[in-house]
């Protein structure tokens, strides 16, 4: 008798022989990419993206938390490549998608890039083949988009090929936590496929967690960042409250985080930014609102996030006014572009909210970030400014806190600061206001 597919694809998977592919060379595909190669696996990265393409074909990399270090050895000794030609499909025996899936103005999900990932591989498609989504979406999208055009290939999904969903979880800049001690959840269409990813899984990371569907899979993703995206709102909420009363909202929470139990602390700041808090958890609400079902703690704290930018801008305003000036006209430095410290990323940044509310105001607005060259906001490309602009203008927002920043320095020179991350804790001095 001969092997079933699903044995055959374990050996392989087991011995290392498996040929593993990634579809969407980014901050979650190439960490991916790279651990199955250092795991002694040939790995093949798809990307659109010739530039990128290039680039890890030259042993470089563009991903900040993957050194280039760490891909040039891969690359020369043949373990890794990338291609923009999805034919290679035709050679692989498992495929993790990591593509985007923007949120469209309309706050629903923009699923183009899962499709357009989803037809290469139908017309590549052979039997053998493990198919891992990790594209963050709504709960269903496995089973009811991708699963139906790999059906088409008259092959039987926990039979003939294998299909899971694995929430991707990355922390760009967080060196304690990376792809390989991120235990990682998945979910397969059928308990054949979720051995098979399990196993997978397991071959390059550290810790693997299977649950018994795509669905759960694919919803464990959304509490998580809704859990962050709604605690977030409530600070940010008690922020707003403390401010009115004159309270130190920061040193509450240090204070209510001495507790050791039943209390997390979550920190207020300028708005949502990133690709993960502010986008995912409106997939929820819209797949829910076709059950008929309100998502209204998403809905609120989206709302209360969004207004945050605009609380920064009022901060601005009245602490300007304290000092005599006027927004309208007056040069206003933002520190830090990115959406979180000590990342290049500026996706979502409430930096560009804050920025253009600022110009809509009247104020002279530049940046400095030593992580960000330069932004895109109204079709403007605005450079980075260095941090000593901080003594030549009215006011200083501090928007992200990089560790990169000398904040001792910036209150020596600046001679008004707005501090919306308690950047400057412990520093007391009266030009600084604080949110």
């Amino acid at each position: 008798m001969s092997m079933s597919s699903s044995a055959l694809l374990a050996e392989k998977i087991r011995n290392r022989t498996a040929r593993v592919g990634v579809v969407g060379l980014g901050y979650v595909g190439l960490p991916l990419a790279v651990e199955y190669a250092e795991a002694g696996y040939h790995v093949t990265g798809i990307d659109l993206s010739e530039p990128k393409v290039e680039r890890i074909n030259a042993g470089e990399s563009y991903i900040g938390d993957v050194p280039t270090e760490a891909v040039g050895p891969l690359v020369k000794k043949g373990l890794l490549k990338a291609t923009t030609d999805f034919s290679s499909i035709l050679e692989l025996d498992t495929i993790n998608i990591c593509v985007p899936t923007p949120l469209r103005k309309t706050k629903d999900p923009d699923m183009s890039y899962i499709v357009a990932a989803c037809e290469e591989i139908a017309r590549y498609f052979h039997p053998g083949l493990l198919v891992i989504l990790e594209s963050t979406t709504y709960p269903g999208t496995t089973d009811e988009l991708v699963l139906p055009m790999l059906e088409k290939s008259g092959l039987k999904v926990g039979e003939d090929f294998f299909l899971c969903f694995s929430p991707e979880r990355v922390d760009p800049g967080n060196p304690k936590f990376q792809t390989k001690n991120i235990p990682k959840v998945v979910g397969g269409t059928t308990p054949a496929c979720t051995e098979l990813g399990r196993l997978f899984y397991s071959q390059a990371l550290e810790t693997v967690v299977p649950v018994t569907s795509t669905q759960v899979a694919e919803m464990v993703k959304l509490l998580e960042n809704t859990f962050r995206m709604i605690n977030i709102a409530m600070v940010n909420e008690m922020a707003v409250m403390c401010d009115g009363m004159g309270i130190n909202v920061w040193e509450v929470i240090d204070a209510a985080a001495t507790k050791p139990f039943g209390f997390m602390p979550f920190y207020p700041g300028p708005g949502l930014g990133g690709h993960c808090i502010p986008i995912d958890p409106f997939y929820l609400s819209w797949k829910t609102k076709q059950s008929g079902i309100e998502a209204r703690f998403i809905e609120l704290a989206g709302y209360v996030n969004g207004q945050m930018p605009h609380f920064a801008v009022t901060k601005v305003q009245n602490a300007l006014n304290d000092a005599g000036k006027a927004l309208k006209g007056s040069k206003v430095l933002i520190f830090g572009m990115a959406y979180k410290r000590d990342i290049d990323d500026v996706r979502e940044s409430p930096a560009l909210d804050i920025m253009h509310l600022l110009q809509k105001r009247g104020a002279e607005v530049s940046f400095t970030d030593p992580h960000v060259d330069s932004i895109v906001l109204e079709g403007e490309t605005i450079a980075s400014q260095p941090a000593s602009a901080a003594a030549s203008v009215d006011c200083v927002l501090i928007v992200t806190d990089h560790k990169a920043f000398d904040y001792k320095k910036l209150v020596a020179e600046a001679s008004l600061i707005v501090d919306t991350r308690n950047a400057l804790k412990g520093i007391q001095s009266p030009k600084i206001v604080r949110l």
